[in-house]
């Protein structure tokens, strides 16, 4: 007769069944991830996964009973209608506000500048959010307004994957609505040297000894959905000092967008125009 002391504890017993649906579950994770381009077969499942087929083929029906998945005869597993209605959900409940603020405060702090968070809205830079800067530095800009978007650093961001004729055009437009005047030569070579560098300035064009330094922000499908800058008086924005905040801009920008989804993988798309 079996002793207590041979008869398996009921906590490992417990954390031996955790332990294996947590490992279910990241398989089932590997497996919708190994779909994320393209139509995939079996075969190539289970070795790009380097499990058996039988493994593969249970964890496969499971999320096509689960709609994660589908499978289509001789092309294989592919994403299922349920990805896509999570991903609809998911974007919907993204506050860009809330999810980038933490981020600003956070650029703020360090640069002792006003930090600006912006999005494209009818031909314009629409302000969603601002955070004053320490310095006595008065700002006219206020969460709400609309600006240029060929004037302003953060507009140009947002610009940055569109063609050289969808700029003329705004670029024209913006001139006849009211905006500072401009040599377009001299801007569309900075604009090209923006596109290059992933960033774009703003070189007193909007306000009067104003410059800023500004990035864009990008969703999971690698599109620009929103821009940031960092707003000071020229006195303390020399082209070294634009330079240098290149780094950080560029790198809170790119924690915004990878909390929205995007990846350094993820290709750009230009957007139709």
């Amino acid at each position: 007769m079996a002793s207590n002391t041979d008869l398996p504890d009921a906590t490992e017993t417990g954390a031996a069944k955790v332990q294996g649906g947590s490992q279910t579950l990241l398989r089932g994770l590997d497996v919708i991830e190994s779909v994320a381009d393209g139509p995939i077969s079996l075969a190539d499942l289970a070795a790009r996964l380097d499990l058996t087929r039988s493994t593969t083929h249970r964890l496969a029906t499971a999320l096509v009973e689960r709609r994660y998945l589908t499978f289509v005869p001789r092309l294989g597993y592919q994403f299922g209608p349920k990805l896509l209605e999570l991903g609809f959900l998911a974007q919907q409940q993204t506050d860009i506000v809330q999810l980038a603020r933490p981020h600003l405060e956070e650029l703020a702090a360090a640069t002792e500048d006003t930090v600006h968070l912006g999005v494209l809205d009818n031909e314009r830079a629409l302000y969603l959010d601002k955070i004053p800067g320490r310095r006595r530095i008065d700002i006219s800009s206020r969460v709400g307004d609309r600006h240029p978007l060929t004037a302003t650093g953060l507009g140009k961001s947002l610009l940055l994957d569109d063609d050289a004729g969808h700029w003329r055009k705004l670029f024209d437009e913006d001139r006849a609505s009211g905006a500072p005047p401009a040599d377009y030569g001299i801007w569309l070579e900075r604009m090209h040297g923006y596109v290059k560098a992933g960033r774009s300035f703003d070189l007193e064009e909007n306000e009067d000894r104003i410059r800023c330094v500004a990035a864009p922000i990008r969703d999971f499908s690698g599109n620009i959905v929103a821009a940031l800058s960092v707003s000071s008086a020229a006195q303390y924005m020399s082209d070294e000092r634009m330079a240098a905040l290149t780094t950080d801009v560029m790198a809170t920008a790119g924690a915004i967008s990878s909390d929205m989804g995007w990846s350094a993988d993820t290709p750009r798309r230009r957007p139709r125009r």
